[in-house]
């Protein structure tokens, strides 16, 4: 007696039609939803481009942080989709005016703004969309994406400092 009585009659095509056919039921649902999330994006993006101003900022601070302890207004809190309240976001810390607000900026825009500068921005309500100019100097090059094993094999430029120092002391002896 087999210790598996069906084994016989599932043929090794079967099997693999089966795989198959979930295969394909997966990979059409996700084109579907793939498809939803794009017209939401699109329409997300259009708001933004139809609510934009040009408003001179002063950045006090910029960090990635969790939307929880980032500062943001109850109010946008409550529409961050829940996947996304873990998640680490671009905050920038700034001054419009007398005011001192917390504001959400584009990645791109992150990278590229400076600190403790006075900059034009593109503001769709809490969101920095768009870098237009910095006071006393040209907007900044977006850094450069560093290859893997750039990133792995980083120099440290402390150590580099400290090597040095340490250098200059046995050349002093």
């Amino acid at each position: 007696m087999h210790a598996f009585p069906l084994l016989p009659l599932i043929s090794v095509w079967g099997i693999l039609g089966i795989i198959l056919g979930v295969a394909a039921v997966v990979l059409v649902v996700l084109y579907f939803v793939g498809r939803k999330l794009q017209k939401k994006q699109a329409d997300a993006e259009e708001q933004i481009q139809n609510a934009k101003q040009t408003v001179s900022i002063l950045v006090i601070d910029k960090k990635l942080m969790r939307p929880a302890e980032s500062g943001l207004p109850e109010a946008a809190l409550a529409q961050i989709p829940w996947y996304a309240k873990r998640a680490k976001m671009p905050i920038v810390k700034a001054k419009i005016g007398p005011q001192i607000m917390s504001l959400m900026a584009d990645q791109k825009v992150f990278e590229i703004i400076p600190v403790k500068k006075e900059c034009k921005v593109a503001l769709s309500g809490i969101y920095i969309a768009e870098l237009k100019s910095v006071r006393g100097g040209k907007i900044p090059d977006p850094p450069k994406k560093q290859k893997l094993l750039q990133r792995i094999f980083k120099k440290d430029p402390n150590k580099k400092a400290a090597a040095n120092k340490t250098a200059e002391k046995a050349k002093a002896k």
